[in-house]
């Protein structure tokens, strides 16, 4: 079995590790890392994105302790749109969260476009902070929250990247 889940992970926090957790208990893992160009587009709001290797450096090492865990091997691949890699023939099986799963079920109509069958999609629920709301990326950077949930309105956000 191979699965695929991908996403812009800036920055990486418990939310993502849950996904992690899925996928690496499931089988040997490839992650699509959204390009520079893709990452933006992806994004309700307007924020700072690190670098695709800045980005993809942060999550090869966080994926080494699930690798070494679970005995899997992992993969982490650019995408250059939004249905990445997972239209590819080779995956088994989508982790997702909530608020992509409706994208996992466009993947597996072009899957199904193309004669492959259809991916297992497995939906991991978010993770809560301890105000109750969702870990998410875009709260961290604005100093809401940090990568683990907790409160802190001491801390400011992330400032604009310098080009």
């Amino acid at each position: 079995m191979k699965v695929a889940l991908g996403g812009t992970f800036d920055p990486i926090h418990d939310g993502h590790r849950a996904l992690f957790e899925r996928a690496f208990e499931l089988a040997d893992v490839t992650v699509g890392l959204t390009s520079d160009e893709l990452a933006p587009r992806t994004r309700n709001e307007d924020r700072p994105i690190r670098s695709f290797e800045r980005r993809k450096r942060d999550l090869e090492t966080e994926l080494r302790s699930y690798a070494e865990e679970y005995d899997r091997d992992f993969e982490v691949r650019e995408l250059t749109e939004p249905t990445g890699i997972a239209t590819e023939p080779q995956f088994d099986a989508l982790v997702v969260s909530p608020e992509t799963e409706t994208g996992g079920r466009r993947i597996n109509e072009i899957r199904r476009e193309h004669g492959d069958d259809p991916l297992e999609i497995e939906v991991v629920d978010h993770v809560l902070a301890e105000d109750g709301d969702i870990i998410s990326s875009t709260r961290i950077v604005t100093g809401e929250i940090d990568q683990h949930g907790n409160l802190t309105p001491e801390r400011e956000g992330r400032k604009p990247i310098e080009e």
